[in-house]
């Protein structure tokens, strides 16, 4: 099992306002250990998306976190994305890496088969995504993860594993002992009670609490 702490990666929530957000997102970021944030706006046209990379590359910049842009290399690409997550329906792996070349990141939604982690692992994905492993609002979950899918990636796989679906700070703790490399945080972080900079703050206190 992977002896490394688990880490947070922050996904952006489906509306944001550019006008308060990067600097809820840059409060977010000093308050502990973030190891990537992602750009997802589903329902978003791409000039929407161009100005909220535009306004967010630099806050993750200037705190060495990468920006992943979600289902789009062409627009990871232009905006200065560090990388691109891709779903099962939208680009080919084999396209995102070319698109974002070899120091880009490129992870791969593989939901709840083993299959698809171990094929997505084989073509040099840089992390898998398994989930959903709770009920979440913030998209249409098609499966549902058993956590044993994250006990037996981390015994034989090498490749980090992202746990998404649902996490909280309540909720978190057997992701972390089944051995997440990362959870992925939607609603966990931007709508903690206390605010998302307690969020971030109180998930690694449950990482560095150890496995």
């Amino acid at each position: 099992m992977n002896a490394e702490p688990c880490r947070l990666y922050l996904i952006t929530p489906p509306s944001l306002d550019l006008g308060t957000f990067p600097e809820v997102l840059a409060a977010a970021l000093d308050a502990g250990d973030v190891a990537a944030v992602q750009l997802r706006l589903k329902d978003a046209d791409d000039d929407t998306i161009r100005g909220t990379a535009a306004a967010l590359v630099p806050v993750c910049r200037d705190r060495a976190v990468p920006l992943i842009m979600n289902d789009r290399p062409d627009l990871a690409v232009e905006t200065g994305c560090d990388g691109v997550h891709i779903g099962q329906q939208d680009a080919s792996y084999a396209d995102a890496r070319k698109a974002v070349g070899d120091q880009g990141i490129v992870g791969v939604t593989c939901h709840e088969s083993r299959h698809l982690g171990m094929e997505a692992a084989e073509q040099g994905a840089d992390y898998v995504a398994f989930g959903a492993f709770f009920p979440t609002a913030t998209k249409q979950a098609k499966t549902s993860a058993d956590i044993d899918i994250l006990e037996w990636w981390s015994e034989l796989m090498v490749v980090p594993a992202v746990a998404i679906g649902g996490i909280s700070t309540e909720n978190c703790r057997p992701l972390v002992d089944a051995g997440a490399d990362f959870l992925a945080v939607v609603s966990g972080v931007w709508d903690h009670p206390d605010g998302p900079a307690d969020a971030v703050r109180t998930f690694n206190g449950i990482f560095t609490e150890g496995r």
